[in-house]
């Protein structure tokens, strides 16, 4: 992987490029802080404008954990994991995990696929993936072949396997078995 150190003469471009950023955020705080005109703004006691310039800092500051939160998710989501964010970050996984507590979300358990055998038919269940829904696909008894309906949504395989009963049931070839 390629050094990301970064060089002086990059941190003295951040560096002055967050100020001219800073800039107009510090004086829409100090003039509404002030009641001063524009060009008298800045004309004050000096702790009072260090505290306004400290002020609008805060405001980048939140403004940078919102982003910095934002890019550890859009990571999390493309399949980084706690340990890449925590190296990307320079701290642990723990911390990683700690800092960004959604960002990296676990896959869920699939569970095996299931068998259905009932009044003379087959169904198999299982469940598909990335959505988790359980669906099944059968054959009956008098030999008609089914599926889940496309907008039928199974959260378990239990109901699955209860919509699949249902189907071989219908289905049984002998109606009076």
């Amino acid at each position: 992987m390629a050094s990301t150190e970064v060089t002086h003469t990059e941190l003295t471009a951040l560096e002055k490029a967050l100020c001219e950023a800073l800039d107009p955020l510090a004086t829409a705080l100090r003039a509404r802080s002030s009641g001063l005109a524009e060009n008298r703004m800045w004309a004050a006691d000096p702790v009072e404008v260090s505290l306004s310039v400290l002020e609008s800092w805060k405001v980048v500051d939140s403004a940078v954990a919102r982003l910095t939160a934002q890019a550890a998710r859009t990571a999390g989501s493309y399949g980084a994991s706690y340990e890449q964010l925590g190296a990307a970050w320079g701290i642990t996984r723990q911390g990683a995990r700690k800092k960004w507590p959604d960002a990296v979300s676990r896959p869920a358990a699939v569970e095996e696929p299931g068998r259905v055998e009932l009044f003379g038919g087959t169904a198999e269940l299982f469940q598909e993936q990335p959505s988790g829904r359980w669906l099944w696909t059968g054959r009956a008894a008098d030999g008609t072949s089914g599926t889940a309906d496309e907008g039928l949504h199974c959260g378990t395989k239990e109901e699955a396997a209860a919509y699949a009963g249902a189907f071989l049931k219908d289905h049984r070839g002998d109606p009076a078995g």
